[in-house]
């Protein structure tokens, strides 16, 4: 996901635990009674009429989108649940002894329907919700969490586990089964397995609870969001945007019934439209409306919620051996403990907020050369900085998204990159059920004519569509189970007027590069096991692949090769094309600023310890702000804490830093690239060999430090942010 978003989200699977990129359905949540799941399964009535039945007879297994009903999820859950505790209880009843194959290969091998059906409804609630898809959504969340806690707490299975794990070295395994039972133990241990039986109950129950107010979180943010959108009859309260922006305004006034103009909000803090609209009064109208969306007093207000959350999350940090719930989080990630996590982003805090008060001296500048009378808010920055930036670098948007027309992008950026490095080819498929018009289909070749992959792409922005920008899976590569990976992309990039072409920013440009870096690690997997493929690695490691990718954004021989007038075909002129690389540094300061404010406000929610008590949101954020030294009123957070949706309901609590701690190794490994030829086969042919086919079958830090020859290095990262000078101060 970009940061942009990537909301990521762990599927309640036993067997692996697939990230579901940017605000997918079931986020962290973990399974009461086995027996409730088994009898809800058998009352459903569930049988050979449903979709979800038998495997997909599509190309690549590919789920049946044109046959499926929203009355079909929810049985075809249940008996998947079923299904697999019949499964998995068979493996700790075997009465033979413990081996990888009876225990941990035939653990892969369970959940076939429960992944079948979780996989399309995590896609299809993400991207295409209802108001009958959202009442499952929530009855199924306590039963997912007890689903899991059944399968991770049972003591027979883990006994078997723990067997095979102790006797590991003398199993003469291969690097991935090795690998895959040091993983499967240490999945084990972390959801609780080790704890005495009363301590099991005990989890459960906050597991059962979590689950059931982070489902509540997401569909609360997702009305609020939607119902916090700026409104207006009054055309002149809209100056600035453009003839397209205003005609998709009054489009999404025709959807909603309403009079006039409706501008629909994005996830995050700030919105698109500010840095177009004139009219102060309206931009500061557009801004409270984000940042207040989910803090009204009513039946949206998540902050009782997130209080709640927090409370729990400590009560089961502390359960689980840790003083924090962040301890406890970070146990099996690259960073292992908070305080490796915060000595990195504290060490980013002065430089970053130095570089935006700089950037607010330049701002200021131009809005007193304006005789504007006011000082610098929030709500001015998008606007003001804008016309800095046409000031510093003669940059103006309306001349610049002419060139990026978003299918020329995709197909003539995108896919050229990936076809540079890696020798892929795309081939649009028409004959593929899809859940929403919108969506593309491509099947995916490899340099040899092979069949790869499959690849959705669904762009546009819906009022039913979570905020942010995400990938998964609906089918996981793996030699084991003989599949090919069925890959995704959803964004909230505007939608055109019928009839007029879909122009998007540069930054629209670089969220599409970023997610198909996380569909190129699913794609391009070449793992034995479904639990080790792909996108299956720990979170401070999963944004890797995905912001590498978007350097090839920028890079020279790609933007030529995409950046082309949508009317005409003429390149874009040499002159615009070297001002906006030019101007890549250009608000670095305000960006990490507010990325890192997000960030280190999710580890202090994290490292609440127990007894401490339910916080007052709003001045817990503040607090915990003014405490990492985040002083500047007019640089917010990307997230307040009460629309946090990566932390609260997307599977990031405790990891909104792994954007930052993957920036620094993909910022390392461009630079690799740089020194070694750029943009080439070989380069590219490497770099899949040894990191994106890899998923998680190695030590993520010894993988990316064979590929790289050494440890990563922060120097790449100042310097491709812009921060070199600022840190040196």
């Amino acid at each position: 996901m970009t940061e942009t978003e990537r909301l990521v989200t762990a599927l309640a699977s036993v067997r692996r635990a697939s990230l579901a990129m940017i605000l997918g359905t079931f986020a962290g949540v973990s399974v009461s009674s086995a027996s409730g799941a088994v009898m809800n399964a058998k009352d459903a009535g569930f049988g050979a009429g449903n979709p979800f039945y038998a495997k997909s007879t599509l190309p690549f297994e590919a789920p049946p989108f044109d046959k499926i009903k929203d009355s079909d999820y929810e049985p075809a859950i249940e008996a998947g649940m079923a299904e697999e505790l019949k499964e998995t209880q068979a493996i700790a009843d075997n009465s033979a002894a413990p081996t990888f194959e009876n225990t941990v290969v035939a653990m892969e091998k369970t959940g076939a329907l429960f992944q079948r059906a979780m996989a399309a409804f995590s896609g299809v609630t993400g991207a295409n919700t209802n108001p009958e898809l959202e009442r499952v959504q929530k009855e199924l969340a306590p039963k997912l969490a007890a689903h899991r806690d059944a399968i991770y707490l049972n003591t027979k299975l883990f006994h078997r586990v723990a067997a095979v794990h102790e006797q590991r070295e003398s199993l003469k395994l291969s690097p991935e089964g090795l690998r895959l039972v040091e993983v499967r133990y240490r999945e084990f241990v972390h959801a609780g397995a080790n704890l005495s039986d009363a301590d099991k109950e005990k989890l459960k129950k906050l597991n059962e609870e979590e689950s059931t107010l982070s489902n509540g979180f997401r569909s609360k943010v997702l009305a609020a969001t939607k119902d916090a959108a700026y409104v207006t009859a009054d055309k002149t309260a809209l100056e600035g945007l453009t003839a397209a922006d205003l005609g998709g305004a009054q489009e999404a006034a025709k959807e909603r019934k309403k009079d006039g103009y409706v501008v629909a909000l994005q996830n995050t803090t700030q919105q698109p439209a500010l840095s177009s609209l004139s009219v102060r009064a309206t931009r500061q109208a557009v801004f409270e409306n984000s940042w207040t969306r989910t803090e009204r007093g009513d039946a949206n207000d998540t902050r009782s919620t997130i209080a709640r959350l927090a409370q729990l999350r400590a009560e089961k940090g502390k359960l689980l051996g840790h003083d924090t719930y962040a301890g406890w989080k970070l146990e099996d990630q690259m960073a292992k403990t908070p305080e490796n996590a915060l000595k990195f982003m504290d060490a980013l805090v002065a430089p970053s907020t130095t570089n935006a008060a700089d950037e607010a001296k330049d701002i200021q500048g131009v809005i007193d050369a304006q005789k504007g009378g006011f000082s610098v808010e929030a709500w001015d920055w998008e606007f003001y900085s804008e016309q800095v930036r046409k000031a510093k670098y003669d940059i103006d948007e309306a001349q610049v998204r002419p060139y990026f027309e978003l299918n020329n992008v995709l197909e003539n950026g995108v896919f050229y990159a990936a076809a540079q490095l890696y020798g892929l080819s795309f081939k649009e498929r028409k004959d593929i059920p899809v859940w929403n018009a919108d969506v593309r289909v491509f099947e995916v070749f490899d340099a040899d004519s092979k069949p790869l992959a499959l690849f959705y792409c669904d762009y546009y922005k819906r009022d039913n569509k979570n905020g942010g920008a995400w990938m998964s899976n609906f089918v996981d590569q793996s030699k084991l189970m003989g599949t090919l990976p069925v890959v995704y992309n959803v964004a909230n990039l505007p939608k055109p007027a019928a009839g007029e072409p879909a122009l998007i920013s540069f930054s629209d440009v670089v969220t599409m590069f970023h997610e198909f870096g996380h569909a190129l690690h699913g794609m391009l997997a070449d793992s034995e096991y479904p639990s080790l493929s792909g996108t299956s690695v720990a979170r401070d490691f999963v944004e890797f692949p995905s912001q590498f990718n978007e350097h090839w954004a920028t890079y020279p021989a790609v933007f030529a090769h995409y950046a082309k007038h949508y009317k005409t075909g003429a390149a874009m002129p040499e002159e615009l094309a070297t001002k906006i690389k030019k101007a890549a540094d250009f608000n670095q300061g305000y960006l990490l600023t507010e990325l890192l404010a997000a960030a280190e406000l999710d580890m202090q929610w994290h490292s609440l310890p127990v007894g401490e008590g339910l916080q007052e949101p709003d001045a817990f954020e503040k607090a915990a702000l003014a405490k990492k030294g985040f002083g500047l009123s007019y640089v917010p957070p990307r997230y307040r804490s009460s629309y946090f949706s990566h932390i609260w309901g997307g599977g990031y609590a405790a990891g909104y830093y792994a954007y930052l701690w993957s920036e620094m190794l993909d910022d390392d490994a461009f630079q690799w690239f740089q020194d070694h030829g750029g943009l080439t086969r070989a380069n590219g042919d490497r770099f899949r060999k040894m990191v994106l086919s890899r998923g998680n079958t190695e030590d993520l830090a010894k993988m990316y430090e064979a590929w790289l020859g050494s440890a990563p290095k922060v120097e790449p990262m100042l310097k491709y942010r812009g921060l070199e000078k600022a840190a040196a101060k």
